[in-house]
């Protein structure tokens, strides 16, 4: 069994600190099969950005990586290319995440592989036990946590994921090697269930939260969540972002996430900052295609990265999957509206180099 307590101090440091995380997103050829040398061009490109580790295997890397073989081909290639590529600022600390689905003999396996890997957590989706109790729920992530440190996933409805209580994120935090929960119910209501659960079981110093609403950035990472326990005050705050968004426009969410940073340890939060909220939730919206209820969330992101030069195409496993009806007019749109939030001249500058 791999422990919290038994990560590199520097990497649980850095997790506890908070730090960026992107989603990998799949590079795929015309015939829909894994683009190594684009797949690794991408973990370059993240680890050049300054991010503070990868998120392979999960929703953005698309779950029908499992049905097709390349769970374990592409965990290794992000681990192998991390391992040995030296980012633009030097060596530092990592934090690799692995995703985890499927009942429960699944995602053990899954973390079985992940930590022979080198993984040092794992997150991980439940999407796949609809219709099981809350009792159901937490035996699976226990079963699962015993192999390895967990983060956990509160994964939107409208994209497969299951409508958690306060209770349920209660107990999930009691759990001794959980050391992290994304919230991403892409919801005010249920982001709170997800604190008030943490601050409920007394975890919020071993329990770090980390922003997966991609519709409310800024104001997670800037906002702190003072609830009552035992007719006192606790307050917690989101410590970083582990996001699908964050899969492109790397280097420039590297920069916001440093400002938010300095910002809030100097307690001053300029208008400025606030309105990047709503900007940076406009460009979600054309991300992730919310006008289609998400249908192109993974196509969109693939389009940036085409419109980069980093992906050949936006082929997805799923034929069926790509860019809805105007998503491309609103990327478009975005693009223009935005400049300040993309990144175009660094992939430029670097992109031959990591595709070398």
């Amino acid at each position: 069994m791999a422990h919290w307590s038994g990560m590199p101090a520097d990497t649980l440091a850095l997790l506890r600190g908070g730090t960026v995380i992107p989603a990998h997103l799949l590079a795929l050829d015309a015939a829909r099969r894994l683009d190594a040398s684009r797949q690794r061009a991408l973990t370059r490109y993240y680890l050049d950005a300054g991010v503070g580790g990868v998120a392979v295997g999960v929703h953005s890397t698309q779950f029908a990586i499992r049905e097709t073989g390349l769970y374990r081909p592409v965990l290794e290639l992000a681990m192998r290319t991390a391992e040995e590529w030296t980012p633009l600022s030097g060596r530092r600390p990592l934090c690799m995440v692995a995703g985890l689905a499927g009942p429960t003999a699944q995602a053990v396996e899954e973390a079985r592989i992940a930590s022979d890997l080198g993984y040092h957590a794992a997150l991980l989706s439940l999407a796949a036990l609809k219709g099981a109790s809350e009792d159901e729920l937490v035996a699976h992530c226990q079963s699962v946590a015993e192999i390895m440190p967990l983060i956990g996933f509160y994964l939107q409805p409208a994209v497969g994921g299951l409508l958690l209580s306060e209770s349920f994120w209660q107990r999930f935090a009691a759990i001794d090697n959980v050391v992290a929960i994304k919230m991403a119910p892409f919801n005010r209501y249920r982001t709170l269930d997800v604190i008030r659960g943490v601050i409920a079981a007394r975890a919020e110093d071993r329990v770090t939260l980390y922003t997966g609403n991609d519709d409310h950035i800024v104001l997670d990472l800037l906002a702190p969540f003072t609830f009552m326990r035992d007719g006192k005050p606790v307050t917690v705050r989101v410590r970083g972002g582990l996001l699908g968004h964050w899969s492109v426009w790397t280097q420039a969410a590297v920069g916001v996430f440093e400002n938010i940073r300095k910002a809030v340890a100097a307690g001053v939060i300029e208008p400025s900052l606030l309105a990047l909220d709503a900007q940076i939730t406009d460009c979600n919206a054309a991300l992730f295609d919310v006008a289609n209820d998400f249908r192109g969330c993974i196509a969109g992101c693939h389009e940036i990265l085409r419109r980069q030069g980093l992906l050949e195409g936006i082929w997805c496993l799923d034929p069926e999957e790509g860019l809805s009806p105007g998503q491309a007019e609103a990327l478009t749109r975005i693009q223009r509206d935005y400049p300040h939030l993309m990144d175009d001249g660094f992939v430029a500058k670097n992109r031959e180099r990591w595709l070398s």
